[in-house]
C-alpha cells in the first residue's frame, strides 16, 4: 500500500515591528527580509515536490507558497488561518497585563475566548476538522504528495494532535520558512488518525548539487 506525504511549511517573515504581539486573522504581508530569506532557502536548500499546495489565505502564507512553488497555484482554505485572537490582535502580553481572561488563556485553559475572537478549543477544532478532510481528499484522489503553508499556530497544533512521535505543541517550533514532512500509512491513518513526522525541511544540499 503506498504512502502519502504531506510537508507542512510555516509562512516568512512578517515585519520586526510586530514581533511580540499577537498577529492572527490580521493580514499582514512578507517583510522584504522575510522575502529574501525564504528566496534565499529555496535557491540553497531542498523544499520536498508538492503536487498540490494548500495554504492560509492570508498573504504572508500565499506570498510564501508562490516563491517555494511558483509553479503550482495555491489552493486556498479558509480553515487554515491562524487562531482568531479577537480584541488582543496586534496587542503584546504587557498590553494585556491584567486582564484575567488572559492570564487564564495562558495558563491553558482552552475554552477561554477573547473577546470576538476563538478559543483555543475552538481553534483546534476547526484545522483539525480541516486537516482531516484534506487527508481524506489526498487518500480518494490517489495524490501522494501535498504542501501546506500556514501558520505556526496551526502547524504546532495539528503536528501535536496528530504527529508521531508525540510532542506538546511549543516542541514543534521552527523558524519562518521551514516545516516538517509528514508519511501518511492509509491503514494507520484510517485506524488512529496519525501521521510519522520523519523529516525537518527544507532538506540540507547535497555537495554535488550545488556545483
Amino acid at each position: 500500500m503506498k504512502s502519502y506525504y504531506i510537508h507542512m511549511i510555516r509562512h516568512g517573515a512578517i515585519s520586526p515591528t510586530l514581533k511580540g504581539r499577537y498577529i492572527g486573522v490580521t493580514d499582514v504581508p512578507l517583510s522584504d527580509q522575510g522575502k529574501q530569506a525564504v528566496r534565499k532557502l529555496n535557491a540553497t536548500m531542498d523544499y520536498p515536490y508538492a503536487k498540490v499546495v494548500f495554504t492560509s489565505p492570508l498573504k504572508r502564507c500565499v506570498q510564501t507558497a508562490r516563491i517555494i512553488y511558483p509553479e503550482t497555484e495555491p489552493l486556498v482554505i479558509d480553515q487554515l488561518t491562524e487562531c482568531h485572537f479577537g480584541e488582543w490582535e496586534n496587542k503584546t502580553a504587557d498590553d494585556l497585563r491584567g486582564d484575567a481572561d488572559f492570564a487564564k488563556w495562558l495558563a491553558g485553559d482552552s475554552e477561554v475566548k477573547p473577546p470576538r475572537g476563538e478559543s483555543t478549543a475552538d481553534f483546534t477544532r476547526r484545522i483539525c476538522v480541516m486537516f482531516e478532510s484534506i487527508v481524506d481528499g489526498l487518500l480518494k484522489t490517489g495524490t501522494t504528495d501535498a504542501a501546506i503553508i500556514t501558520h505556526g499556530g496551526v502547524m504546532n497544533t495539528l503536528l501535536a494532535v496528530y504527529g508521531l512521535p508525540q510532542a506538546k505543541p511549543f516542541d514543534w517550533a521552527c523558524d519562518s520558512g521551514y516545516g516538517y514532512s509528514l508519511r501518511i500509512t492509509p491503514a494507520l491513518w484510517m485506524r488512529d488518525k496519525v501521521a510519522e513526522v520523519y523529516a525537518r525541511i527544507p532538506l540540507e544540499r547535497e555537495a554535488d548539487e550545488e556545483e
